[in-house]
Order: C-alpha cells, then structure tokens, then sequence
C-alpha cells in the first residue's frame, strides 16, 4: 500500500510554513539589502562631507564650523544608539522587515526636512531623528540575510552588502560636488522613498517565523545582560568594531584639521578623505569576506585587517608632516580598506545570539559603536587635545582604541560557519 509523503514547504515561502535555505548567493535579499545600505551609508555620511559648506552658510566660522560640527555629528550619534535599540527590539518581536520599513521611512523624511534647516539647533534636532531612523537599516538588512544564505557562503553574502552599501559614501560625495548641499539632503531622502518600493519583493526570514511560533521571549533587551555569558559576548562585540568609526569619526572627518597640525600647505576637503576612505571600505569588506571564507575563521580575519588598520595609522601620524594634500587621501584609502571589516563585524554580532535576541543584538551592537563616538571616542580625543594638543590627542587616541580592540578580538568566540538555528532562554 503507498502511503502519500506530505509536502515540505520552504521556510522562505510568504506563509509561516518551513523552507530549505536558498542557494543562490546573489539573492534579492541581497541585493535590496545592500542597496539599503547604499542609501543609509550615503545619508550617515553626509553631514561629514558637507559640514563645512553647510555651516559657512550658516554663517559660521573656522572655529564653531569645528566644534559645532562636533556636535551635530555627536547628537546624530545619540539618535544611532537610541534608534538601535528600539529597531532592534522590533526586529525580534515584529520581524526583520517592518524594521525595514519603518527605519527607512524616518531617516528619509528627516533627510528631506534637513534640506529646509536654518539654524545649528534645528540641525542638531533634525540629525538625531535622522540616526533614530538610520539606525536600523544594517542590523535589520545583516540580520535577514545571514539567516537566508547558506552558512557556507554568509559571510561572502554579507560582505557584498557591506562592499556594494559602503559606495554610497562615493555617491555622496559626487552629489556634493555638483549639488547644492541643500539639494543633497533632498535626494538621499528621495532615494529612501524610492527603496521602500523595492522592499515589497523580499520575503521575512523564516527563522524568525518559527521563532515566533515558540513561546519564547523575543528581542528582549535585559536577557542580553542578565547572563554573565551573554553580557560578555554583547560587550566583546560592541569593542571589536571601535577602530571603524575612530577612523571615520576622528582621522578622516578631521583630516583638515590634523592637516593643518601637521603643516600641509595645501587644504584638505575632508569629503575628499571621507571618499577615498570609503572607496577602501567597499574593497576591504568584499575582500575580508573572500579571507575568513579561505581562512575558515573570522577572527584571523579581523586580525589580518586591524594589522593594516595600524600600519596606516602609523603613517597617518608620522609620514604627513609637511605632506600633501593627495598623500593625506590616499592614506585615508588605506586606513579604510584597514578599517573594512564592518560586514564580518556585524556578521559576527548576528551569530553570536539565537534568533529571539539576534536582530537586537545585530542592530544595537553597530549602533552603540557609532554611538561610542559621542560617548568614549569623540570626549576621549577632546580630553586629550586640551591637555595635550590637536595632533598628540590623535595618536594618544588612536593607541588606546586599538589596545582595547585587540584584546576584546583575542576575547571573542569564533563563530566561522555557525548554524543560526538556535534561540536564547
């Protein structure tokens, strides 16, 4: 007698049934997921290239441009923090696509109303929306498509989202070139109306779905700290990604300044150093996602770049005095394909915790690094210069940052070729 086999579903299908994993690497989570990171690096970067332009016409001088754009960058920082936690929250308990949705739709209405600002309070208000709204863009976007591709090829698919994202920086900077700063503002948030059109064609994560048929607690933010061993994993992840954003934040937004400290006759446009840094990002995060798949290892990985990372530093503070204008960029391009392990990063923030707790975790950990520059990085650096002075800060900075760095990454479990099907209890 034949008995009928029932049916498997696939857990990618658009019910809540079970699906197998895809295989295609190239798949339109991908691709959305890194267009959306194209569109959220383009607006987070944006005030860095056009701070100066869009504070002279604010009628600010050399000094405030300095420090006020200190701050406008420290208060977007505080919106990125916040917005990680609440993104990340709903990430687990309503699913990785309302995220999506939700978090694109703020920061571009933001954008928009950033092309109407008038004061530097308005500014500093209308920046920390934009980071509530920018902050849940790549936790969300790593989230899905670590739990959508195949183990075996997730981190070469998340290094494409980080390599393919990290370009809208470029992009930025062509705008700037050509468009009024104004106008700049109003085309990032006409890029974000347009991807949330794109964003219907891609399905939920079907470990989530199941997750969600489980009795389980769900994006629980005191469940990443009441355990002693997830506290530890959550910390070691925040500092393995610090020497990113020192990068970005200190040596390559103020790359006119140190410029100026270190005699190079010529000036420094810091949106020049923000595109050449990120044209080293894009290619450092393709190629490290190529280096821990040969290496079997995502730790080795991140050593090999915080390697390079250091050497770049070292000739950032020591190779530029009396330097040039196209020496400056072009070590920033170094620093940046140093500093491209962003995807591996928070590739590994996502295989750390089990699928009730991963959006939160892989949402609020690039998150609070950003927002490590408003709280240790950027007050560390200003503490330093005003005991010391603008360049001695730097270099005090940057050796501090990279000790804590290291040893967190000697800390950290490997998590190379990790099956995500598992939750937190």
């Amino acid at each position: 007698m034949l008995v009928k086999r029932p049916i498997e579903r696939s857990p990618f299908s658009k019910t809540e049934e079970q699906p197998p994993k895809p295989p295609a690497l190239f798949s339109m989570a991908v691709l959305v997921a890194a267009l959306g990171y194209f569109v959220d690096i383009y607006d987070l970067l944006l005030f860095s290239i056009i701070r100066i332009p869009s504070l002279q016409s604010l009628h600010l001088g050399n000094q405030a441009i300095l420090t006020e754009g200190e701050k406008i960058i420290q208060w977007q920082m505080w919106g990125l923090v916040i917005g990680g936690i609440i993104w990340g929250v709903m990430g687990d308990k309503k699913g990785r696509l309302s995220v999506l949705f939700g978090s694109i739709l703020l920061y571009s209405l933001a954008n928009i109303a950033n092309g109407w600002v008038q004061t530097v309070d308005q500014y500093k208000v209308i920046r920390f929306i934009a980071g509530i709204g920018l902050a849940g863009e790549l936790g969300a976007g790593i989230t899905l498509v670590s739990e959508l591709t195949p183990k075996e090829k997730r981190g070469i698919a998340t290094s494409l989202v980080a390599g393919i994202g990290l370009t809208g920086a470029i992009f930025a900077f062509v705008m700037k070139q050509h468009f009024h700063w104004r106008t700049c503002y109003f085309a990032g948030g006409g890029l974000g109306i347009v991807l949330l059109m794109l964003r219907i064609s891609v399905f939920e994560s079907g470990l989530f779905q199941q997750s969600r048929k489980k009795k389980l607690r769900r994006g629980s933010l005191w469940m990443l700290v009441n355990k002693k061993r997830r506290l530890k994993k959550y910390v070691l992840s925040i500092l393995i990604g610090l020497p990113t954003w020192f990068v970005i934040g200190v040596l390559v937004s103020f790359s006119k300044e140190f410029g100026e400290h270190m005699d190079i006759s010529e000036v420094i446009d810091p949106g020049q150093s923000i595109m050449y840094c990120y044209v080293g990002l894009s290619v450092g995060d393709i190629i490290i996602g190529l280096v821990s798949q040969r290496l079997k290892s995502r730790k080795k990985a991140l050593f090999i770049f915080y390697g390079i990372t250091t050497v770049f530093m070292l000739l950032y503070f020591t190779a530029q005095w009396q330097g040039s204008a196209s020496g400056m960029y072009w070590i920033c391009a170094g620093l940046g394909f140093g500093a491209g392990y962003w995807a591996i990063f928070v590739t590994m923030a996502a295989e750390q915790f089990g699928t009730n707790l991963r959006s939160t975790a892989a949402t609020t950990i690039p998150n609070m690094v950003r927002g490590m520059l408003a709280i240790l990085i950027l007050p560390l650096f200003q503490y330093l210069r005003g005991i010391a002075d603008f360049y001695t800060g730097g270099w005090i900075t940057a050796a501090i940052i990279m000790v804590i760095t290291v040893v967190a990454a000697i800390r950290i479990e490997e998590t190379f070729n990790k099956d995500l099907n598992f939750v937190e209890r």
